[in-house]
């Protein structure tokens, strides 16, 4: 249990069955009446923030979310299959729990795969990546003063732009957190 009084950013409680991160939290001494401490509370699992006063001597569960690095093996249908390094055991996630954060991963890339209780709720794909461009037209100079970009495939058949001087069959590294071409490798 941790109280109010000591919440700090970063730290992960359960609230009224959800998982929750504080994103900010303000302790706030009015002139008049009791203390109190001002949050915003981000929802793990859906994303969704919320703002949430509590009394400086309220209390909730400390959640403990376990981070484990997993080799992502491959893909069956609407299954992502996960391997453990250390142990060796696999694990399948549903499509529905992945959404895109592997739009960017090749098969045996080390991803981090995030539960609680057991329960998996997030992959988080490395932050950086190299893939090869297996579809891309070809620019023409002197197409633009500055700065153009063009579409491209690469070859987990997610699509990205890329400045014109990049070709097919190039690698590039790419942020994998905003989906950004970086540079050729």
């Amino acid at each position: 249990m941790i109280s109010a009084g000591d919440f700090r950013n970063g730290v992960t409680i359960e609230l009224e069955g959800n998982i929750y991160q504080i994103i900010e939290f303000q302790h706030v001494k009015p002139g008049k009446g009791a203390a109190f401490v001002r949050t915003k509370l981000k929802n793990i699992k859906s994303g969704g923030v919320i703002e949430k006063t509590f009394r400086p001597t309220e209390k909730c569960p400390k959640a403990h979310i376990d981070r484990k690095d997993m080799q992502y093996l491959y893909a069956d249908g609407d299954l992502y299959n996960f391997m453990d390094m250390e142990t060796y055991d696999q694990i399948a996630i549903n499509a529905d729990v992945i959404g895109d954060s592997l739009k960017f991963v090749k098969e045996n890339e080390v991803c981090k795969i995030n539960s609680h209780n057991g329960v998996v709720f997030a992959v988080e794909a490395p932050l950086f990546v190299e893939l090869l461009i297996t579809e891309c037209e070809p620019g023409v100079k002197g197409d633009t003063a500055t700065g153009a970009t063009k579409p491209c495939t690469v070859e987990t058949g997610a699509t990205l732009n890329v400045p014109l001087f990049v070709n097919q069959g190039d690698t590039i590294k790419i942020d994998t957190r905003t989906g950004e071409y970086l540079s050729r490798v």
